[in-house]
């Protein structure tokens, strides 16, 4: 077929290897295949700054303060709770994997972007690209295909603080043309008062809405869910709510005992959730990567680890240590099909902090294969 104006070729879909974390038959640039994108009609909580809906976020401070104003969460009450959203039936099965790890780079640094994705795609079964408040980065549909082309397999956080909805569904369609990567759909943090004050924070859109328009396009869809934000007897509800909505796999935020996971992830499973759990497990070998994890909104992480892991003659090595056998502990949960190495590791840059990310991995990987034998699949 003949090209372009000038002869230039038509646009041909970027081709990577297929990602084992979508179901095989749902085929590449499912939206495409689709049709129309997924009509989200509920209306955003009178007096939410971030216009939620299907709230609350995991920002809710311990006290019940909003994440952003002085103000309790308008979702704290039973009474304010919201109800289940429409189901969405999706084509793209997600398969949990063991092993997800934090992508830790500098914004818009391809170079760099692909040499971390080099040393830490051995030793993962995917990595985890961010959506930061404090640092304009790539488009996720083009992080996507940068760690596709690294060799790794792509985990991409789209977050509504930064995008409309036209720009929501425009990035949706991308990835789902290009059929690379599995995408985590957040509300996102609210920006700190001195980043960008220039900046409008749009929040067209929460995460909820967000992951119904991605699983109705095809996409692969996962979403996090804070199990230690207030209101917490509403947490496990509200997970199921996502995944009426679409999701096909849940990433918890951090939580200090292992015991807190398994509670949280029964309490799910007793009100009918499916998908597989992915529980995060912080990886910190210094006082800064720790002050950065505990500084996140609705994150606790456990203060003993962190003496322990400071006060060792090699804090690097407990450091790991200590992720690992927290790991090992979160996959014994019933439920629980994988982890997520999350954190910066390093205060030392960010070569140091990715080999100390993938040698965690790799050590969680050797005890699980220890363990359930060669043959064993990446994830339950």
């Amino acid at each position: 077929m003949p090209g372009g104006p000038g002869g230039a070729k038509p646009y041909q879909r970027f081709r990577g290897p297929a990602n084992p974390f979508v179901r095989a038959d749902a085929g590449p640039g499912a939206a495409c295949q689709a049709g129309a994108v997924h009509v989200v009609t509920e209306p955003p909580r009178a007096g939410c700054p971030k216009r939620m809906h299907h709230g609350p976020c995991g920002g809710v401070r311990v006290d019940g303060l909003c994440e952003m104003a002085p103000a309790p969460c308008v979702f704290l009450e039973p009474s304010a709770w919201p109800a289940a959203p429409e189901p969405v039936r999706t084509g793209a099965r997600v398969r949990a994997p063991l092993v997800l790890t934090d992508l830790s780079t500098p914004p818009a640094d391809a170079a760099t972007l692909q040499r971390v994705v080099k040393l830490l795609a051995p030793t993962c079964d995917a990595v985890l690209a961010g959506d930061h408040q404090d640092r304009p980065d790539f488009p996720p549909s083009t992080i996507a295909r940068l760690v596709d082309a690294a060799g790794g397999v792509p985990w991409v956080t789209i977050a509504c603080r930064d995008r409309n909805r036209i720009t929501l569904e425009a990035e949706l369609q991308a990835l789902a043309l290009d059929g690379l990567a599995t995408v985590l759909c957040v509300t996102g943090d609210g920006r700190a008062y001195d980043v960008r004050p220039d900046v409008t924070q749009v929040f067209d859109l929460d995460g909820t809405r967000l992951a119904s328009l991605a699983a109705g396009l095809g996409l692969p869809v996962a979403v996090p869910e804070t199990p230690s934000a207030p209101p917490r007897a509403f947490r496990p509800e509200r997970l199921v709510h996502k995944q009426r909505a679409g999701a096909g796999v849940a990433v918890l935020n951090h939580v200090p005992r292992t015991a807190d996971v398994a509670a949280f992830v029964g309490a799910a499973r007793a009100l009918g959730l499916t998908v597989p759990v992915v529980a995060s497990v912080p990886v910190f070998t210094d006082a800064r990567s720790a002050a950065v994890l505990d500084a996140l909104p609705g994150l606790e992480i456990d203060p003993v680890r962190v003496e322990e892991v400071l006060g060792a003659d090699d804090p690097v090595e407990a450091g790991v240590a200590a992720a690992v056998d927290a790991a090992l502990a979160l996959l014994e949960v019933e439920g629980v099909a994988g982890v997520n190495l999350s954190g910066m590791a390093s205060a030392r840059g960010v070569l140091p902090a990715a080999e100390i990310q993938a040698e965690t991995g790799r050590r969680v990987r050797a005890r699980v294969t220890a363990r359930r034998g060669p043959s064993a699949p990446p994830g339950p």
